[in-house]
C-alpha cells in the first residue's frame, strides 16, 4: 500500500519535471522577415526558426528542464561550437510555455539581435485574456473594452477579457512621457474580441517617434495543462 501511495506520488512530480518547453518567435522590430537563416540550440540539438515581425511563429518544441538557447545563424552540435557572446536566454523548467520576442542589439558583434523570454503559461494568459508588455519608458492608460488599463513603464500587465460576446469593443488610450505630467492621446479606436484566443500586446519605441507604437498578436494556440 506504501508503495502504491508513493507510485502516485511521484510519478506526477517526475512526469512534470520531463515534460518540454514550446515556444514561439517574434522579430518585434525587426523587417516584415528576418534576412538569412536563424537556429535555437537548446544544448543537445539545434533547430531552423523563423523571426517573423507582422505574426507569431509557428511552435518550436524544446527540450524539458532547465534550458539554455543560443540564437545562432547556423547550426551546432555541441556547446563548444557556440561563438563567444552569441545572444542566450535561460528557460526556467516551469515555463512550460513561452514567448521569445527577438530585438535589434548594435552592440552584439556576434549576431546585433538579443532575446527576451516572456512566460505564456496557462495561469499567466488564458483565452480571451490579453497580456500587455510595456518595452518603453512611456506610461500607458486607458480603457480596453470594459477593462481599464493601466501599464507602467517597462512592466507586463494581464487584462481580462475586454468583452463578454465576440465582435467589437472600444479601446481608448493615453500615454505620457518621463519628466512631464501631461497626458496625449494615443488610440482612440475600436477593436475585435475573439473569446477563443488569447493575445500578447507589445508596447515599444520605433524610430524617433513621440508616441509608442502598439501591436497586438493573437495566438489560437493554448498552452499545456498545468
Amino acid at each position: 500500500m506504501k508503495f502504491i501511495l508513493f507510485f502516485l506520488l511521484f510519478v506526477p512530480i517526475l512526469s512534470a519535471q520531463e515534460r518540454g518547453h514550446t515556444c514561439r518567435t517574434l522579430f518585434l522590430n525587426g523587417p516584415q522577415q528576418a534576412h538569412g537563416d536563424y537556429y535555437l540550440f537548446d544544448g543537445i540539438r539545434s533547430q531552423k526558426i523563423e523571426l517573423p515581425r507582422l505574426s507569431l511563429s509557428p511552435v518550436y518544441d524544446i527540450r524539458a528542464g532547465n534550458a539554455k538557447l543560443w540564437l545562432l545563424t547556423s547550426p551546432v552540435q555541441k556547446p563548444d561550437e557556440i561563438p563567444e557572446g552569441a545572444p542566450s536566454v535561460v528557460v526556467p523548467a516551469g515555463t512550460f510555455d513561452f514567448y521569445l520576442i527577438i530585438a535589434r542589439d548594435p552592440t552584439n558583434t556576434v549576431l546585433p539581435l538579443r532575446m527576451q523570454l516572456v512566460n505564456a503559461n496557462q495561469d499567466r494568459i488564458g483565452r480571451g485574456e490579453m497580456l500587455w508588455i510595456n518595452l518603453t519608458r512611456k506610461s500607458i492608460a486607458g480603457k480596453i473594452g470594459k477593462q481599464d488599463l493601466k501599464l507602467p513603464p517597462t512592466k507586463s500587465v494581464l487584462v481580462k477579457e475586454p468583452a463578454q460576446a465576440p465582435g467589437d469593443y472600444p479601446v481608448e488610450l493615453y500615454f505620457r512621457v518621463p519628466d512631464d505630467e501631461r497626458t496625449h492621446p494615443l488610440i482612440e479606436s475600436r477593436w475585435n474580441h475573439d473569446p477563443r484566443s488569447r493575445s500578447i500586446v507589445f508596447v515599444f519605441d520605433e524610430g524617433k517617434r513621440r508616441a509608442p507604437r502598439i501591436s497586438s498578436f493573437t495566438d489560437f494556440r493554448m498552452p499545456k495543462e498545468e
